[in-house]
């Protein structure tokens, strides 16, 4: 079924706007400096292939750089003065879709205007998915953003949406977190320790 379009090609139902601030560690330790805020910014978007097979995936692809800086300008409005230090992205594919759909979602077309937007970003960003219901939990991997073995950057941030996606829907997701694990301490790299020349170290 065709939907209306309201955001470039694509039918959004509905944007999702998710703030966690951690203040203490799970034993009540006050945080080691600042709290840790991790943000995520989701979105319900009508799946143009659900339901069908299609060898081309143009209808998702192409205005991603669009859908991109929107995610961008919303991570902003949520961070206010707020620096991001680490990055994650996700999917939820509806029952009526595949789950390449909503990878389609997530290639380097939609997040280069995200990082962009967040302060730039030399590491991959991780990536998780599945296919779901209204209701399904997703964990969305964070690590950091300009140096893939910071071990302290090594986190989760979990997010529900109790209305998506429904069967011809993607929720899209994307979250960013202002600083590490409060209290890590398993060694590694540091973030001070960071290089910036590869993305790795």
């Amino acid at each position: 079924m065709t939907k209306p379009a309201n955001f470039e090609n694509y039918h959004i139902r509905k944007w999702y706007t998710q703030i966690d601030d951690t203040l203490a560690n799970e034993s009540g330790v006050l945080a080691d400096g600042a709290a840790l805020r991790k943000i995520v910014i989701a979105v319900a978007i009508h799946n143009p292939y659900a339901g069908q097979f299609n060898q081309s995936l143009e209808k998702i692809l192409a205005n991603s750089p669009a859908l991109g800086a929107e995610f961008g300008r919303r991570l902003n409005l949520a961070l206010g003065t707020d620096k991001v230090e680490s990055y994650g992205k996700a999917c939820i594919v509806g029952i009526g879709g595949e789950y390449e759909h909503g990878n389609a979602f997530l290639t380097p077309a939609f997040v280069m205007p995200i990082r962009e937007a967040i302060g730039g970003g030399k590491a991959w960003i991780p990536s998780s998915g599945k296919r779901g219901v209204p209701g399904t939990n997703l964990d969305i991997p964070l690590a950091h953003k300009d140096a893939l073995y910071v071990p302290s950057h090594y986190d989760t941030v979990t997010t529900q949406f109790t209305d998506a996606p429904n069967a011809d829907e993607i929720v899209v997701a994307f979250a960013v977190a202002t600083r590490g694990r409060l209290h890590a301490r398993l060694g590694g790299l540091k973030a001070s320790e960071i290089e910036g020349k590869n993305g790795l170290n």
